[in-house]
């Protein structure tokens, strides 16, 4: 079942950031827009080089009002170690969520149960709280941040402009779509 369209169910949690362990709830993902990223485990060979892609986008996130959080199932604890160990991780300044319950991972359906770890899962969350966008990656094949900026960009257009949508390939500032009958089969 798809997630799109729904708000993100309650949870609390412990997080890294900055230096300082914080908590977490959905209620951080209200008033905003907000990026999830999962990931399956701190200290592995993908992860660091899709999280350091997204720190260095972070700062154009940031300027479209966007607070990202990534997500595995190791502990706020681990995450701290890894920040402290790895020169990728170490350059992070968004926030890093524990899940060692997995409780967000089951709520955003990217909990693998046999392996206790998470999809790659990415989460594009209005200011509502309501789930925008969603991408899922196997294991092997990471992301790429710039993307994850054009996706954002386009559905912020879409929540501003009611009655266009962004088509394929569709960069800010380039022409949308009004859908209409007059519109069908002209495409």
């Amino acid at each position: 079942m798809s997630l799109i369209g729904k708000e993100v169910l309650p949870f609390k949690a412990s997080a890294y950031h900055n230096g300082s362990f914080i908590d977490v709830s959905e209620a951080d993902f209200k008033g905003k827009w907000s990026v999830v990223c999962f990931y399956p485990a701190d200290f592995t060979f993908v992860c660091p080089t899709e999280l350091e892609d997204l720190q260095n986008e972070y700062e154009t996130l940031k300027s479209l009002g966007v607070e990202v959080f990534s997500v595995s199932t190791d502990t706020h604890f681990t995450h701290k170690a890894w920040h402290d160990s790895s020169e990728a991780i170490g350059k992070i300044t968004y926030i890093m969520i524990g899940d060692p319950s997995h409780t967000i991972s089951r709520n955003f359906d990217v909990l693998i149960e046999e392996a206790g770890m998470a999809d790659r899962g990415t989460f594009i969350i209005d200011p509502d709280g309501v789930i925008q966008a969603v991408e899922i990656n196997a294991d092997g094949i990471g992301r790429d941040a710039s993307i994850l900026v054009n996706k954002i960009k386009a559905a912020q257009y879409v929540r501003n402009n009611p009655g266009e949508v962004c088509p394929a390939k569709w960069q800010e500032g380039s022409t949308t779509l009004k859908p209409s009958l007059d519109l069908v089969g002209k495409i």
